[in-house]
């Protein structure tokens, strides 16, 4: 239904509007509110947030319709008004133009142009508030979803090509919060869960920094992927930074005696990128899957609190920029061959 707002100190105007779009009210398609002048106007735009428009007089008592137009335009920005005046000369139209007018009709009515009119405004009305909503929904989708998933899907156009992947060159971290479910079975679920949120907030501006993308949280862990130039680089570089900041933050409480730490692996090499899941279900993961990301796990379940963990074959590659200690010869969960590990020092 549409609510319209009118604004006129001549009585006969709502007897002549209720008479003309009489079909229209009884059908539930238009809802008319009438005010004498621009002050009771806003009183009745304070009591029904959802009038959709208003059509107002120019001389009125009180408050004239170019002094509601400028309060309409300060206070309810997405509200369009036609104004309906005698005074049809073009100083005026320009003044209420300016003023935030969307049209200009003149006295006496053409009840069949202001129904055009009407039709019109709504129309344009409507297309701003889908466009604010749909602005509204991309903004909250983005704190749920990653930008790439947003790039990834907008170069889609049918259902069968979302389940396409891609094999990419990167780097991707496991970053796990030591010793955080102790936290959880004894502290109220609302001081964990705000806890958690402030942890996590600290790990991702670092990985953001480093232009690295969250893939994932899983459960107190997150998961990072860097691509692009030195992608193993701006991965040490984020596991060092937050290793350093984890360490600089205050005990959590005396009586848990949690200190928040990090355990973090690191892996490189090639990755399948894309939608993993269930398209009838309609539920899918935008992800990247493969041996390098099992490896990243693997080594993360491995590292002590602080400790950054990485492959020797791929400490080498980057062994100029950075201090690493031999930690041992590890034979990782599924792998059939011993790997050499090294830790991250600064």
């Amino acid at each position: 239904m549409v609510k319209i707002l009118v604004v006129d100190d001549e009585p006969d105007l709502e007897v002549l509007i209720k008479q003309k779009f009489r079909k229209k009210i009884r059908a539930n398609e238009f809802e008319f509110l009438f005010a004498l002048n621009g002050r009771i106007a806003l009183e009745h735009l304070d009591a029904n947030p959802d009038v959709d428009m208003i059509l107002s007089d120019i001389n009125m008592p009180e408050m004239d319709g170019l002094t509601l137009l400028s309060k309409v335009k300060e206070k309810y920005s997405l509200l369009k008004t036609v104004i309906i005046s005698a005074y049809g000369d073009m100083e005026n139209i320009r003044v209420a133009m300016n003023l935030g007018a969307f049209d200009f009709i003149t006295k006496p009515v053409d009840f069949q142009d202001l129904e055009i009119t009407i039709d019109k405004t709504i129309q344009y009305v409507t297309q701003i508030k889908s466009n604010l909503k749909a602005i509204r929904e991309n903004n909250i989708l983005k704190m749920y979803v990653d930008e790439n998933v947003l790039s990834f899907m907008g170069k889609r156009s049918a259902e069968h090509d979302i389940l396409e992947n891609e094999t990419i060159e990167g780097a991707v971290a496991f970053i796990d919060l030591c010793g955080f479910t102790a936290i959880s079975e004894n502290e109220n679920p609302n001081v964990v869960v705000g806890l958690l949120n402030e942890y996590f907030d600290l790990m991702v501006k670092e990985i953001i920094d480093e232009r690295g993308s969250i893939d994932k949280f899983i459960g107190d862990a997150v998961m990072a992927v860097y691509q692009g130039e030195d992608y193993l680089a701006r991965a040490v570089r984020t596991a060092i930074s937050i290793r350093d900041k984890m360490n600089e933050l205050p005990e959590f409480s005396r009586e848990s005696g949690f200190r928040p730490k990090v355990s973090i692996g690191i892996n490189s090499g090639e990755m399948v990128s894309g939608n993993i899941g269930s398209i009838s279900l309609k539920r899918l993961d935008y992800t990247v899957i493969g041996d390098t990301v099992n490896v990243a796990a693997r080594l993360q379940s491995q590292a002590n609190p602080g400790q950054i963990l990485v492959l020797e074959k791929y400490k080498d590659q980057i062994a100029d920029s950075f201090q690493f200690e031999k930690v041992g010869v590890f034979t990782l969960k599924n792998k059939a061959k011993p790997v050499t590990v090294y830790e991250v020092i600064g």
